[in-house]
């Protein structure tokens, strides 16, 4: 007790003979002096009398002696000689750890006048130790599909030493597989890493027994071994792989013991015990072990022993993450001791405007207030804000900030922003508060709706029915409250005759179309209007869209036959030789769909006939023609029915009859269809049908005598005619008086063209 009194005692002294002595003696400048470590005790260090320009008897006079920071009585001054001597043996690794230069501070005080004379004894190292490491046998387990090239890092030694008589360079024992290669780190300390050569096979070798040595700089230099001792596993395909290569932390030097600093994670895709992931430390300074503990299955990495910003600022680990299999993935942990700085910076709100208008360039929206209690560089602050925001702060007098908008806001591109107001002192460490104010942007009309099209296309079937909604158009407002709701509504057609409003009508709230009215097809196709969409903002803003309305055609037409006409006062009848070979055109059924598509595709079939098999009808253009030849047995006229019928669903149609008459030559009188002898019928006396009857015999058979005749004279002289003679006509008449088209309607007048010529031409019959 009473020593550690006097100790006290003599050291308020030092403190009170720094104060009053300071500022008088400062003019004395500090000296540095050096001395190798582990000199014997009483080895020369200086020669104070010298430094200080005082006579050898000035020293013992005025009762000069020495004082170090540590009070620890490491150096002698001879008041007699001025010699400074060791007064113990020094050692640097117990003196300054890891930390170099190794610097010793000291002062040597003079009473009577009172005087100090300020010193620093530097303390250079020597190659007293060797490397170490802290296992005397290391275990790798490597897979044997690890390709060439493939790195393992390795615990590195220990040196006490520092400079160049630390660590400076791995070697591995000669083998076929491995070499080392030696890294550093950004400290400068050295570490080596195993490098694969060339494959491995378990199956040859599956252990492998290599050392692994550690050579410092220094002369001479030394070295620490230790063994090896790879494991050749089986294949594993995924390493573990940590979240981050680099973790960087900072650790307040007051953190209790136990506080978690870190936690790493390694994930490893594997399964079962390959993907079990271990942790373990490589610890990168004699300071590691005893300050922080990693727990191996968590990863968490935890402080045992109290840190001190001012003996170790930072830490540096390295962690190793192991699987089952044997693989490993490697991370870095830098772990910053932040000073204490007790008071963090305060802010207090003054006023706060929220909403704003969008498009108010330069608005005031918060002002507030910020300080800080402790004083210095630790009181002073500086203000700011995220830089991805359009505000900007202003300050003012007496630490007064204004949060000012930085040009005009647009609440559609967003409406609010989260602003983080972030106070920081610039102490050590420096604390920071942050604030966070909503700031909610109100709307202006100033986006016009908008329509999801900029035309529409919409399809009604004819015969609709009235009131029928027919399709909507949809317009938007990317403003808000009433700015943003929308009323449609008919804009007045482009053509004045176009009766928009009794077609169609429109439901301002919601876009909906309905026709009013039923549509024709065959009278109106399509007709086209314009919609506007109007906000309700102040002033109301609009837009337009163009609607452009088809009616589809429903199958409402029957097929109209324009030939043969069907209403005429008499039936037509046409002529058909009987020498006409199959094939021959009798004539053509042309008609009509006022429909459109499919709805007027017409197609023709024969219904009835006199003699079936006789004529035929072509299904597409509603061609007459015969089937076969005719004979004699063929009745002289023949009714024909065809039947005209549209490919709509459900089909329509009509039907058309034909008279045909079958003559042996076109002189042959005209015969009267049945219609005319059922009228010409009348009772008459038995007598005169006798006589009236074979008068029409004899006449017949004279007349188709004279026919014969004429005809086989003809057919005979027809082989040395000249060209442009006109015969019976057979077969088909010459295409280039027919012209059809696919639709079923007949474009040109048919034309047929009959003569017969005797002699030198001068009897001609057309028809």
């Amino acid at each position: 007790m009473e020593a550690g009194g006097e100790r006290f005692h003599q050291q308020r002294q030092v403190l009170i003979l720094f104060l009053l002595l300071g500022v008088t003696f400062a003019g004395w400048e500090s000296r540095r002096y050096s001395v190798m470590e582990e000199r014997e005790s009483g080895s020369f260090v200086a020669n104070l009398v010298e430094d200080l320009g005082l006579g050898v008897g000035e020293l013992a006079a005025r009762e000069a002696r020495v004082v170090s920071e540590d009070n620890e009585p490491r150096l002698q001054l001879d008041l007699q000689t001025g010699k400074l001597t060791l007064n113990e043996k020094l050692d640097r690794e117990e003196m300054c750890g890891p930390t170099d230069p190794c610097v010793m501070h000291f002062q040597v005080l003079l009473k009577k006048p009172l005087g100090v004379f300020r010193a620093e004894l530097l303390v250079r190292d020597i190659n007293d130790h060797a490397p170490e490491f802290p296992e005397r046998e290391m275990t790798l387990k490597i897979p044997e599909n690890s390709p060439p090239g493939t790195v393992f890092p390795l615990k590195k030694a220990q040196d006490l030493d520092v400079g160049n008589n630390n660590i400076q360079n791995y070697s591995i024992s000669p083998n076929s597989y491995f070499h080392v290669s030696t890294r550093s780190r950004g400290d400068g300390r050295k570490y080596p890493e195993l490098v694969l050569d060339r494959e491995l096979d378990r199956e040859k070798q599956a252990l492998l027994r290599l050392t692994l040595t550690a050579l410092d700089g220094g002369s001479p230099p030394r070295s620490g071994t230790t063994e090896v001792r790879i494991l050749v596993l089986d294949i594993n395909d995924n390493a573990p792989e940590f979240a981050q290569a680099h973790y960087q932390v900072q650790v307040l030097e007051n953190s209790p013991v136990g506080a978690l600093v870190v936690k790493v994670s390694a994930r490893d895709l594997d399964t079962g015990t390959n993907g079990e992931v271990s942790y373990s430390l490589f610890y990168s300074s004699q300071e590691m072990s005893p300050t922080f503990e990693l727990n191996s299955l968590s990863g968490e990495v935890r402080l045992i022993k109290k840190l001190d910003f001012e003996t170790v600022p930072s830490y540096d680990l390295d962690i190793d993450a192991f699987d089952g299999g044997g693989l490993s993935g490697k991370c870095s942990v830098s772990i910053e001791v932040v000073d204490v700085n007790d008071n963090a910076p305060e802010l207090t709100i003054s006023s706060l405007t929220s909403p704003i208008p969008e498009n108010s360039p330069e608005t005031e929206v918060a002002l507030f207030r910020i300080r800080d209690r402790d004083s210095g560089d630790n009181g002073k602050m500086t203000c700011s804000i995220q830089d991805d925001l359009p505000f900007i702060l202003k300050p003012s007098e007496e630490n007064f900030y204004t949060l000012v908008t930085n040009g005009a806001l647009d609440r559609e591109s967003k409406a609010e922003y989260n602003v983080t107001i972030t106070v920081t002192d610039l102490g050590t460490p420096r604390l920071k508060t942050e604030h966070n104010i909503t700031v909610l942007v109100s709307d202006v009309n100033d986006n016009a709706p908008a329509f999801t099209q900029t035309s529409y296309t919409l399809w009604v079937r004819e015969n609709n029915s009235p009131a029928l909604h027919i399709g909507s158009v949809s317009a938007t407002d990317t403003d808000a409250g009433a700015n943003a709701q929308v009323t449609y509504s008919l804009l007045p057609p482009p053509d004045p005759l176009l009766p928009l409003a009794s077609l169609v009508s429109i439901n301002p709230d919601n876009g909906h179309l309905f026709a009013l009215t039923s549509l024709d097809y065959e009278a109106l196709r399509a007709f086209e209007f314009r919609v506007g969409a109007t906000d309700r903002g102040s002033p109301a803003l609009s837009s337009q869209a163009l609607v452009r309305v088809l009616v589809a055609d429903a199958n409402d037409n029957a097929p109209f036959v324009l030939y043969p006409l069907q209403n005429a006062s008499a039936p037509c009848t046409e002529l058909v030789p009987r020498a006409a070979e199959p094939g021959y055109l009798v004539t053509k059924v042309v008609a009509v769909d006022g429909d459109a598509g499919q709805n007027a595709w017409l197609s023709y079939q024969l219904l009835k006939a006199t003699e079936p098999g006789l004529f035929g009808v072509w299904a597409h253009n509603g061609e007459v023609r015969t089937a076969r030849l005719l004979s004699e047995r063929d009745a002289p006229k023949q009714r024909l029915v065809v039947l005209v019928k549209d490919n709509g669903e459900p089909p329509l149609s009509a039907s058309v009859t034909l008279h045909v008459l079958l003559v042996d030559g076109f002189s042959q009188p005209y015969l009267p269809p049945p219609e005319a002898e059922a009228a010409a019928a009348a009772p008459a006396d038995p007598l005169t049908v006798y006589l009236v009857v074979a008068l029409a015999s004899v006449s017949s058979l004279f007349l188709f005598s004279v026919l014969v005749f004429v005809a086989v004279r003809l057919c005979r002289r027809g082989g040395a005619g000249s060209a442009g003679r006109c015969l019976v006509p057979e077969g088909h008449f010459p295409g280039h008086l027919v012209d059809v088209s696919g639709t079923g309607t007949l474009s040109q007048s048919y034309q047929y063209e009959v003569c017969l010529m005797g002699g030198p031409g001068t009897n001609e019959f057309k028809f």
